[in-house]
Formats: C-alpha cells, structure tokens, sequence
C-alpha cells in the first residue's frame, strides 16, 4: 500500500485502475470518511457538508470515473476497484463510506466485497445492484435518452426527475450546474462502467457487518423509499430515517440536518 500522500485540504490525482485520474481532496483530520456523489453528478454535491465534517474527520471526497474532474474512461471500468484505488492512494487500511445514490451502491459493493476495509456505511437515497427497477414512463424515456445519447433530454429528466424541488430551492443552482456539465460525461462513462450488472447487493444484505444508517429524502423517488425501507430492514442493526425537506440530493437540500445524522453515526 502506497504512503500517505497529500496534506488535509490537498487536491490530488489518483492513478485509476487501466488508465486514467481519478481527482480527490483530502480535508480536515480525525477519523477516516469518504464522499461518495452519485451518478451525473460531482464531489461539489458535499460542498455545503463538508466543513463541518472536516472538522471532525479526516475527509476524503472524490470524482467518480469520467465525471468532475476526472478522466473519462477509454475502456471497462469497474467503481468498487476506483473506491479501492483511492483508500490505497490515501494509504487507508479502512475509512467510513458515506454514498448517495450510485455512490451509495458502490459503498455497499464494496463493504461486501471488502468488509474489512469499512469501518462504518451510511446510505443516502441509495440505489442497490441486483435491483428491479419497476418499468414507468420515467424509466422508460431515461434508457431511451441513453440508448440515443442525447445529454440534453437526460439532463432535463435528471433535473425534473431527481430534482423535484426546482432550482428556487436550496442548493438549486448548483445542482442545474452539476448536471448539465455532467450529462454528456456521464453518457459516455456509463457505456464503459463494468462489474455492477453482476452483482447483487440486494440478495446479501444480511452479509453486512458495518454499522449502517439509511437515509433518504421525503421527496425522493418513490423507488428509492422503498429501497431504503429494504436496506434499513435487512441490513443487521441498520437505523433508517426519513429527512424531511429533500428530494435526491439531500446534501445540498438540507445539509445542516444530514451532517448532524452522519456525525452522531460517525462518532
């Protein structure tokens, strides 16, 4: 495993696994904690988080393959290995792994193919691999706006879909930025992204021996509701909670209130 490498508020570029930069920061000192954001979006999706985690925590945030600030992908990739690759960039034998949505899925991956290396999960508006996404208008007109590759019609949808709060409330704007500079990232690293299809988190749950909190939004998906109440009712000593005020991106939307949830877990 690589030395510690960077200062707390350093910005790095992690060597991905097959080519490529993943870009982190590391922020603050204490116990490790690592941001997982979710897909077409960014790390900025914990800007309003983390200064007070920081303060806490040894925080380290990331851009996941092909979006932000990091590389977009020229082959297979495969998420669990890039969590992997940043906690051995960092020189981390175990961190914290706080995820939303995707991010959310890759934590869990990884705390079940690595469960020595989690010290502690919190689920935020997760998805899970392994599963069945009920068919809808709204499901059906995203494959389409990604089988066509058409970043303006997937950013709208992300943004009415996930987004339903509008841009007048907190953390707004940022969001529309995040997703209309993403969009047409997120397409191309999506083709490329390997190794989720074959898993299935969601017929192990009760493998997960991490302290886990599940938190989803009250205007949130309806799909990732009944996700949460899963994970919170499967996972062995997960708590669940319901946050109030928040579609998707929780973070932006009420981030007082989550970062108040995620220290008192984290402690």
């Amino acid at each position: 495993m690589s030395q510690r490498t960077g200062r707390p508020g350093s910005e790095v570029h992690v060597p991905a696994p097959g080519g490529g930069r993943l870009w982190a920061a590391r922020d603050g000192s204490g116990s490790p904690v690592v941001l997982l954001h979710g897909s077409g979006m960014d790390s900025r999706l914990w800007d309003a988080v983390l200064p007070e985690l920081a303060r806490h925590h040894d925080v380290i945030r990331y851009d996941a393959r092909g979006l932000g600030r990091s590389t977009e992908p020229e082959r297979p990739f495969d998420d669990v290995e890039d969590l992997r690759a940043v906690l051995d960039h960092f020189a981390l034998a175990s961190a914290a792994l706080v995820g939303l949505s995707m991010g959310g899925e890759t934590a869990l991956d990884f705390a079940l193919a690595h469960p020595g290396r989690v010290t502690a999960l919190a689920l935020v508006g997760a998805s899970v691999s392994g599963h069945d996404w009920p068919a809808s208008p709204g499901t059906t007109a995203y494959a389409e706006a990604r089988r066509r590759g058409d970043a303006a019609a997937l950013a709208e949808l992300e943004l009415s879909v996930w987004a339903a709060m509008g841009r007048t409330a907190p953390g707004g704007e940022l969001i529309a930025a995040m997703v209309e500079e993403n969009t047409a990232r997120r397409i191309v690293s999506e083709r490329y992204l390997a190794g989720a299809p074959e898993r299935s988190a969601e017929s192990r749950l009760g493998e997960v021996g991490a302290p886990t909190l599940v938190l989803h939004g009250d205007r949130d998906h309806p799909e990732i509701s009944a996700i949460a109440e899963r994970l919170a009712a499967d996972i062995p000593g997960a708590r669940g909670h319901l946050v109030p005020a928040a579609d998707h991106y929780l973070p932006l939307r009420t981030p007082e209130r989550l970062t108040e949830l995620l220290l008192a877990h984290l402690s």
